[in-house]
């Protein structure tokens, strides 16, 4: 999901933007730094794999588990979890089809990610089984339209239906 996300971010650079509200501006954010939502005992945090778009499946994967095991000991760094340019949300461990995740300000937007479940889905006019996961970005839309959102939004589906794209390096 966060190389899907970083990939869509190089594609859709307006989705990797921020609010500025002490002077009512807009921040583009000049590196693509996704966010991972981590529960830890005190409540949420969220460490950050920085670059990306610059890093494979294989070394996002191994980031973030050496970031969320050091969280949930309490051993990250200030810099560690302090900025980044967009966030990812998944609750889809706790069985959760569907939610709306809260934006991080200044962060423009954030990626809520749902637990895949079956469900009957319509195939070449045959109802079949099929696997489905909800996805929703939630925005702040004096950076990030709705027409942007959901550009995004297909450019993240069309990588997670072709998930061969995530391990061709594109940098």
């Amino acid at each position: 999901m966060v190389r899907a996300c970083a990939l869509a971010l190089q594609a859709h650079p307006k989705v990797n933007s921020g609010f500025n509200a002490a002077n009512n501006t807009v921040i583009r954010f000049k590196t693509i730094d996704v966010c991972v939502a981590v529960t830890v005992p005190s409540g949420l945090i969220t460490p950050i794999v920085r670059h990306a778009d610059h890093k494979t499946v294989f070394e996002i994967s191994a980031e973030i588990k050496e970031l969320a095991k050091r969280a949930k000991e309490g051993k990250l760094q200030e810099h560690e979890y302090k900025g980044g340019s967009f966030t990812v949300s998944n609750l889809g461990m706790y069985g959760v089809t569907s939610f709306q995740a809260i934006i991080n300000p200044p962060q423009a937007a954030i990626l809520a990610i749902s637990a895949v479940h079956e469900q009957p889905i319509v195939r070449k006019g045959h109802v079949v089984a099929g696997h489905v996961m909800q996805i929703q970005l939630s925005a702040d839309h004096r950076v990030v339209d709705g027409v942007t959102g959901a550009e995004f939004i297909k450019t993240v589906q069309e990588y997670l239906e072709n998930p061969a794209a995530l391990l061709v390096s594109q940098f």
